[in-house]
């Protein structure tokens, strides 16, 4: 919660971490981004789900969809927040599960189960992997959206429909794609041409490159992504 909150509802970001939904890569990646965001006067909800691999807790699809559904949910039982000023943030692998549960009741495919009661003013893509076919194309993460999936396209075509933003457009909800040009852990091309597909779709999408950052640089609030990110963040809650 931000410091001096005392009367009122507070705005939400759900932070969502990265990692290719490993078992090694928790949550604490996004403790400094939560910190800067509750400096900023928003209340930060940075959430965990099951991963892959040993003492992962058996993550992958469609369990670390559902978890995320569930965490989001879980907003209305915080104190002090507005469950009706919600924004999803996430990076990496969590881009993606940010634009997906921001989208859930919007599209015809729903995993986490029902209606939610969460609806989000919009969804942050911070290097986000968006289209889950391409990424297991490119083999990021040495065959990570492969191993997340539990198999090729080919063999689990309704998992990536199910599960892909990329697949789902229209999303319905706002979307914004912060990546860094110096990346070479998710090619910028990822949100560049996602962002070209959702307009086509009708989407409301903003594509916002930053020159010289990489991929840590995106969830690192002392880089020049920071002030991108929170200015989107400020647009959205306006709206």
């Amino acid at each position: 919660m931000p410091a001096g909150a005392r009367s009122g509802l507070v705005p939400v970001v759900v932070l969502i971490h990265g990692g290719y939904w490993g078992a090694m890569y928790t949550k604490a990646l996004m403790n400094r981004l939560a910190r800067a965001v509750a400096t900023r006067g928003w209340a930060a909800w940075n959430v965990e789900y099951r991963r892959l691999g040993l003492l992962g807790g058996g993550g992958g699809w469609p369990t670390t969809l559902g978890d995320v559904g569930v965490a989001v949910e879980h907003v209305t039982r915080l104190g002090g927040v507005d469950p009706e000023r919600v924004i999803t943030c996430g990076h990496s692998a969590g881009g993606c599960l940010a634009l997906w549960v921001a989208a859930r009741g919007r599209t015809t495919h729903d995993l986490a189960g029902g209606a939610p009661e969460v609806r989000p003013l919009g969804a942050l893509s911070l290097a986000g992997i968006l289209d889950l076919e391409r990424g297991a194309e490119l083999g990021l993460g040495g065959g990570a959206v492969t191993r997340f999936i539990g198999g090729s396209f080919e063999q689990h075509p309704d998992r990536y429909r199910s599960s892909s933003p990329a697949a789902l457009l229209p999303l319905g909800t706002p979307q914004v794609l912060v990546h860094g040009l110096s990346d070479t852990v998710v090619p910028p091309s990822m949100s560049s041409d996602y962002e070209r597909a959702a307009r086509r779709a009708g989407d409301d999408v903003v594509y916002a490159p930053v020159q010289g950052v990489d991929h840590r640089g995106l969830i690192d609030p002392t880089s020049p992504a920071w002030p991108v990110v929170s200015s989107h963040l400020e647009r959205l809650f306006a709206t």
